[in-house]
């Protein structure tokens, strides 16, 4: 019967021959090519000041949302009822009475806002595009906050020029335009914030920013169409 110490011998020389001939096979193998060595650009995710842009945190649990949805995607708003109960409470009222469903946005600016909210746009005389609303105005909802403010993926109430002349038209804005905000003397531009896209800014509204456009009127050629707006607790 062999001796332990032959056993260890026939172990450990068995081992050091399979590391042999394991260094014999590869030794002409190719190395592992880098990642960052193919010619494709790497697209990684969203820097933390980006995603806080893009997809926001919801202020408020009992804020409810909007759900936008349209023939370019889904955009997700959330009313900032807490600060702006008059202006959110209308807007939920008309998107839940179906209002919104098949208006267009009939005025996209590049580098500045998209705006929809008229009926008009539902019929086929652009003409008349820019200038219909519910059939009433509201207040004009001037309140302080560091939310209310009109900075890239806000939501407000488009208005005529002269107090209380908001109805049902809005705009998201694309860009930071806070001269449009009440309180930015001497400019006379006053549109209340209520609220923000939460999701779908960079792959819905940009996209709805970036579509050809008729030059003097700004109305797409290619109709953008709401197609329904639900609110939604979350």
């Amino acid at each position: 019967m062999a001796s332990v110490k032959q056993i260890i011998f026939v172990l450990v020389l068995s081992a050091l021959l399979i590391g042999a001939i394991g260094w014999w096979v590869n030794r002409n193998a190719a190395p592992p090519e880098l990642l960052l060595d193919v010619d494709e650009a790497l697209e990684g995710p969203l820097a933390p000041d980006e995603l806080k842009i893009d997809k926001p945190d919801i202020t408020n649990p009992m804020n409810r949302i909007a759900v936008m949805k349209t023939n370019k995607g889904t955009i997700e708003i959330e009313l900032f009822e807490d600060q702006m109960p008059i202006t959110t409470g209308n807007f939920i009222k008309l998107a839940e009475e179906g209002f919104y469903n098949g208006v267009k946005f009939h005025r996209v600016i590049d580098g500045f806002m998209i705006q929809a909210g008229d009926p008009n746009t539902k019929g086929t005389d652009t003409a008349s595009y820019g200038r219909g609303g519910p059939g009433y105005t509201i207040q004009d909802e001037f309140v302080e906050g560091e939310l209310l403010t009109n900075v890239r993926g806000t939501i407000a109430m488009a208005n005529t020029g002269q107090p209380n002349s908001g109805g049902s038209q809005f705009f998201i804005n694309t860009v930071d335009n806070t001269t449009l905000d009440f309180d930015k003397e001497p400019f006379s531009s006053r549109h209340p914030v209520f609220g923000r896209v939460i999701n779908g800014l960079t792959d819905v509204v940009d996209t709805i920013s970036d579509v050809a456009v008729t030059p003097g009127s700004n109305m797409p050629i290619e109709p953008v169409i709401i197609e329904s707006v639900t609110i939604e607790s979350r």
